[in-house]
């Protein structure tokens, strides 16, 4: 199931405009430190966009902008079990940016899949009921 869209902005503050101009609501403001990044949820039914604003110049969304611009950065999937989607990913040869699963924003639990493994696509993948 689609979690959420991820999109890189300059400006947290000037992208989340236009949402809260179709009258959508726009969550606080968070900070994940590991990420480097300041993010905004916006909920739409069952899934959500999520607005990326660096918090540092090397953060990941830094190197995204500076490389690609504002834009779509990732689709993220909710799946049942992270740890057993993540075990028969690495068995079938997917290439993940890291091994590691995290705890990113509303302390959810994440892995990104690598663009070269999806067809160039950046794709995150969340657990279930976190």
């Amino acid at each position: 199931m689609l979690d959420h869209l991820g999109i890189a902005v300059k400006s947290l503050t000037a992208a989340k405009e236009i949402y809260e101009k179709l009258g959508l609501s726009v969550s606080a403001e968070e900070v994940v430190p590991s990420e480097g990044v300041r993010l905004v949820m916006v909920p739409l039914g069952a899934s959500r966009i999520e607005l990326l604003e660096p918090a540092s110049e090397d953060s990941p969304i830094a190197r995204f902008l500076a490389k690609r611009g504002e834009g779509l950065h990732h689709i993220c999937l909710r799946v049942p079990d992270l740890v057993a989607t993540v075990h028969k990913l690495k068995a079938d040869g997917v290439r993940l940016v890291s091994d590691t699963i995290k705890t990113g924003a509303g302390g959810h639990r994440y892995v990104f899949v690598h663009p070269s493994s999806a067809g160039g696509v950046l794709l995150e993948l969340v657990e279930s009921g976190h």
